[in-house]
């Protein structure tokens, strides 16, 4: 009897309304964010992965199913998304959409690893990207999507852990720093981490070998190794996260295993399930994955949410999967100009965004006459607009973008001012 080959599964029937209802929620949060969804193909050159997720990474070297068509071009199954929707923004100039650019995308991914509950060979990630966007506001935009779905779900044995990987200008230094750490425990380490010695130690902080892990707890903190604009970029990720009430856990070991990562790195981890899928999310920035695909500097950040072991998690929980449904369309974008309406703004956005409303805001720090052409292209309904004056009054001004009409609301009754006006049909 033929059966389905080793680390991939079948979706049955009695599973498929399951599936069907996640990918809906996913779907209805995405567009709550404002992210719209790209489709990118199942293989890409090979070139694309080698490039960005680096020649040494565990991906490139020992999980890639890559294959030579009859054209004699090596291509590749995409063991993850970010690379492919970057090559597609590239390719189809995306940049001359207005910025950032907000995509999802819900796609099966191939690695080849070793098989066991929670990790297939072909797996499905809900995945999102910000690009064209260097602020910190984008990467907490970004990963409070997933955090507020989970959320949403109902989990609570799950955690936000954070950490930043520095950049180029000054990670060498860390890097070197742990090669003299490690150099003197060479031949403890596995024989993967002895490799990774020379290549690439930060993947050694990340070995699951009891040995490695015990060796790396003392090595030293790339914290103490961050630039200023590091420094000041990570400490406003974790007062952005402060201001969304997200609670997080600062973990120096979260290093990701791409080469791509800058700033920025992100996991979720459940309590629930121990093992190889502990980890449910992984995501962080990338700002320079553009240029290592012959682009121009395009910053950019995003996450990959591993369906499977959502699922597993929601089933340790005993939970259920709510069912949603909407239209398409943007609800709301917000408009904020200063930094403390800025941060209320960033506040109010989270608010908004939990009622059910589809909303967007600025992180690139536009003026008002550029941040209202924005809402006006991305097609907003509403307008909600926070200066000096407004939060001096406790009260932001909502435009109606249809009719051009503002109004003056008091700050805590703008949530349901909006649900109310808002023709959508939206369920709260």
């Amino acid at each position: 009897m033929m059966k389905a080959p080793r680390g991939i599964h079948d979706i049955l029937p009695d599973d498929a309304p399951k599936w069907q209802a996640l990918e809906a929620l996913m779907r209805e949060f995405a567009a709550r964010y404002g992210y719209r969804e790209i489709r990118t193909p199942i293989v890409e050159h090979t070139e694309v992965f080698q490039r960005t997720s680096g020649e040494t990474s565990d991906i490139v070297e020992k999980e890639m199913y890559t294959f030579t068509d009859r054209g004699g071009r090596s291509l590749t199954l995409r063991p993850e998304g970010t690379a492919g929707v970057v090559r597609a923004y590239l390719e189809h100039g995306m940049g001359s959409l207005p910025q950032p650019v907000r995509l999802y995308y819900i796609a099966p991914m191939f690695r080849y690893d070793r098989p066991q509950k929670g990790r297939y060979r072909m797996h499905y990630q809900f995945g999102a990207e910000v690009l064209g966007s260097a602020a910190p506001a984008a990467d907490v935009e970004v990963l409070s999507l997933p955090i507020r779905l989970i959320q949403t779900l109902g989990l609570t044995e799950v955690q936000v852990r954070l950490n930043s990987v520095g950049d180029p200008v000054c990670r060498p230094a860390y890097v070197e720093a742990l090669r003299e750490y490690f150099r003197p425990y060479r031949d403890q380490l596995c024989e993967d981490c002895q490799r990774r010695l020379e290549v690439n130690p930060m993947r050694i902080l990340e070995c699951k070998e009891p040995g490695c892990h015990a060796i790396a707890a003392g090595a030293p903190r790339i914290t103490e190794y961050l630039d200023d604009a590091c420094r000041a970029h990570f400490d406003e990720v974790k007062r952005l996260f402060g201001l969304l009430r997200v609670p997080y856990v600062e973990d120096p070991f979260i290093v990701r295993g791409l080469d791509y990562y800058t700033r920025t790195a992100v996991e979720i981890h459940s309590g629930r399930l121990g093992g190889a899928q502990h980890q449910v999310l992984g995501g962080g920035r990338y700002d320079g994955l553009a240029e290592q695909l012959d682009g121009p500097h395009i910053p950019g950040v995003g996450f990959g949410l591993g369906i499977e072991r959502l699922l597993l998690v929601l089933d340790a929980e005993g939970l259920q999967v709510p069912a949603t449904a909407r239209a398409d369309g943007l609800d709301v974008f917000v408009a904020a100009v200063g930094e403390q309406a800025a941060h209320e703004a960033f506040r109010l956005l989270d608010r908004i965004r939990t009622a059910g409303l589809r909303a967007v805001g600025e992180t690139t720090d536009r003026g008002l006459r550029a941040q209202m052409k924005q809402a006006d292209r991305l097609g907003a309904r509403f307008a909600v607009i926070l200066g000096e004056q407004e939060l001096a009054g406790q009260r932001a001004g909502v435009r109606d973008m249809r009719t051009g009409m503002q109004q003056d609301v008091p700050l805590e009754q703008v949530v349901d001012h909006l649900a109310a006006a808002s023709t959508n049909g939206v369920t709260r």
